[in-house]
């Protein structure tokens, strides 16, 4: 089991079809014992019984925009743990009509909100955690094709995705010094409490699915298998990188083609239809 013995904690889970479900699922699978977060009593009571099914009772009232409990964590974490060896940040928020508007309607407020806890909390919870995060830790955050590429109704969330990516880079740099590493995943898009805020989310889901080489969506365990090699001592030698685990959608230029019955060259989504 290649995390046997290795410690961590998972910030931003909120129920069992979450990505950092199947994040935390793989690392148990392969041994890892773990400490998991929840923003508030709503999500306690669904974020206790998933730690207790990976074997764990630490759990802790984590909002990364509390001074308090930010201030609070590594205490939490060297009370429990001592030292841990990996750091998942599955945090991303927007308020609503930042999400439904035009991306060039977005206020001021609603930016502010979108680049602090989406980017800012990776930034903060690091530092907070310095003095508990081994010499090899491995930092992993979430990322989404919205950011480097246009993708519709994503809006002000894709800037803040290109904004987390690039802090993945500039991390990764820093924090090499000291023998640790930063990474993101970028998955494809999955049925989960964040994406119920995207509209038209089934036809994006659609779309990939279409359109990927492996014609087919990602599921959570996907994520999490390569998640879990990210987080493990497998991936030594990465760090600064941005995963995608998309079946293969970011590298297409344009809708996939296939030949129908009369010979000719139509796109993917023209034979869905038909």
């Amino acid at each position: 089991m290649v995390m046997k013995g290795k410690k961590g904690l998972i910030v931003g889970l909120a129920n069992n079809k979450s990505i950092a479900y199947g994040i935390a699922a793989s690392c148990a699978e392969q041994g890892a014992e773990m400490a998991f977060t929840y923003l508030n009593d709503a999500l306690k009571k669904r974020v206790e019984p998933i730690a207790k099914e990976f074997g764990s009772d630490k759990v802790y009232e984590l909002d990364v925009s509390n001074e308090e409990h930010m201030a609070g964590i590594a205490k939490l974490i060297e009370k429990d743990f001592g030292k841990i060896d990996f750091l998942v940040h599955s945090v991303a928020f927007a308020p609503k009509e930042a999400l439904s508007q035009p991306f060039v309607k977005t206020t001021k407020e609603a930016f502010q909100i979108a680049m602090d806890i989406s980017v800012y909390s990776l930034i903060d919870l690091t530092n907070r955690l310095e003095s508990v995060l081994s010499d090899n830790a491995s930092i992993l955050t979430l990322s989404y094709l919205g950011g480097p590429k246009y993708i519709v109704n994503y809006n002000v969330m894709g800037v803040a995705k290109a904004a987390l990516e690039s802090t993945v880079r500039y991390m990764a740099v820093d924090l090499g010094k000291k023998g640790q590493r930063v990474n993101a995943i970028s998955a494809g898009p999955i049925r989960t409490l964040a994406a119920a805020g995207i509209g038209d989310f089934k036809q994006i889901l659609n779309w990939n699915e279409t359109n990927a080489p492996l014609k087919k969506n990602v599921t959570t365990k996907e994520v999490g298998n390569s998640a879990m090699y990210l987080l493990s001592d497998l991936s030594s030698a990465v760090t600064g990188e941005i995963h995608y685990v998309d079946s293969g959608y970011n590298i297409m230029g344009m809708a996939a083609a296939e030949t129908n019955e009369e010979g000719r060259t139509v796109l993917s989504w023209d034979m869905r239809d038909k």
